[in-house]
């Protein structure tokens, strides 16, 4: 793959803007337009519930964000014909911009006068929230990018990675993309977000903490032990490369959810090499392909990226993905009942070994 290029600049609030590219011939010196665009001063909070060791986070402000614009008002494709939107550019390949409406913010403490308590309870949403765009063609899909597109997007989860990993106030940075409107997504353009937390998500927590474990007790990774249990098993296999495997896990919660790894053992994204972030490209755009082949309408899905927290269980931690639907069936959705809301506990009807039968059929 050629090297890729990354081009920052500023919108006209002062936010950032980051041009990612596979190749020469983009012009990236358009300035943003909008001279009505009001400086975000976000207002969030972190609240810490004691009884379930858990924490929310509340952002009123996110009430004003975009909600399934007409195509021609898309903020995510590229400016043209006199439509100004997030992107300057005319067209672009991958873009990363900061949220205009971010759940976490570096100036929540500035804009939310929250002061952080003694106990622990309230905290400014201190943190980063970040739009990935990528393809500049509004109708498109992560599933339909070329493979050197796809593997720039990769590139550019890998740099943010870093670059936010960096930062004193974030403990953890989660690359996904949420797809479809069942699914909840707000805007139909091709889009995942990355967040940077001031903390480390309970479920993340839960398995950093499992997996020092299992190093701890028996000087291996916990997830390479894993892995080679479902490839001498096979049954949930849905596929393998050299460099990958993709399979249903034995205690899936979706009806189809399919976790990716590395076989060789690394914490996040910047630490792939040259030839695994080709390798994961394949498998990324194959693993989407079997979600879209799946039944005669698309299925909304959820792609999440589990790495290592910014500064614990570096080594302990194996990089994996996750993706699901929560399609059924073609004319059923999978809805968090009580069971799932309130206690927490998945019910799944539709055991793995059925789910990865029907992902191996419908292979691209």
């Amino acid at each position: 793959m050629d090297v890729t290029l990354r081009y920052a600049t500023r919108l006209a609030d002062g936010r950032e803007l980051l041009y990612f590219d596979h190749r020469l011939g983009f012009d990236r010196s358009a300035p943003d337009e909008r001279t009505d665009l009001a400086q975000a001063g976000p207002v969030s909070q972190v609240r810490w519930d004691p009884l379930f060791e858990e924490y929310t986070v509340v952002a009123g402000h996110r009430q004003l964000r975009t909600n399934l614009p007409p195509s021609d008002q898309c903020p995510l494709c590229p400016s043209r014909n006199g439509q100004h939107t997030e992107i300057p550019a005319e067209d672009y390949e991958v873009a990363v911009f900061e949220n205009r409406f971010p759940a976490f913010s570096m100036s929540a403490a500035q804009h939310s006068g929250t002061q952080a308590r003694g106990d622990r309870l309230s905290a400014p949403g201190t943190g980063r929230c970040e739009v990935v765009c990528f393809s500049s063609d509004h109708d498109a899909s992560f599933a339909q990018l070329p493979l050197s597109q796809a593997r720039t997007v990769i590139d550019a989860w890998a740099d943010r990675t870093q670059a936010l990993s960096a930062i004193d106030a974030i403990s953890y940075v989660f690359c996904f993309e949420n797809r479809g409107g069942e699914i909840g997504a707000t805007l139909t353009h091709p889009h995942g977000q990355i967040y940077g937390y001031p903390f480390i998500p309970p479920r993340f927590a839960r398995a950093g903490a499992a997996a020092q474990r299992h190093l701890d007790n028996t000087g291996r990774c916990l997830q390479c032990d894993q892995l080679a249990a479902e490839l001498t098993a096979g049954e949930r296999i849905v596929h393998q490369t050299a460099q990958w495997v993709a399979y249903v896990p034995f205690a899936a919660r979706w009806p189809y959810e399919v976790r990716m790894m590395p076989r060789e053992h690394v914490a996040g994204l910047p630490d792939l090499d040259d030839a695994q972030r080709d390798g994961l490209a394949r498998m990324y755009l194959n693993v989407l392909q079997r979600f879209a082949r799946l039944f005669d309408v698309p299925a909304p899905y959820i792609a999440a990226w589990q790495q290592a927290p910014a500064r614990e269980f570096r080594t302990s931690w194996h990089l994996a993905a996750e993706v699901f639907t929560t399609r059924r069936a073609s004319d059923r959705l999978k809805y968090l009942a009580g069971a799932e809301s309130s206690a927490a506990t998945w019910i799944n009807d539709i055991p793995a070994e059925t789910a990865a039968a029907r992902l191996r059929e419908v292979a691209p």
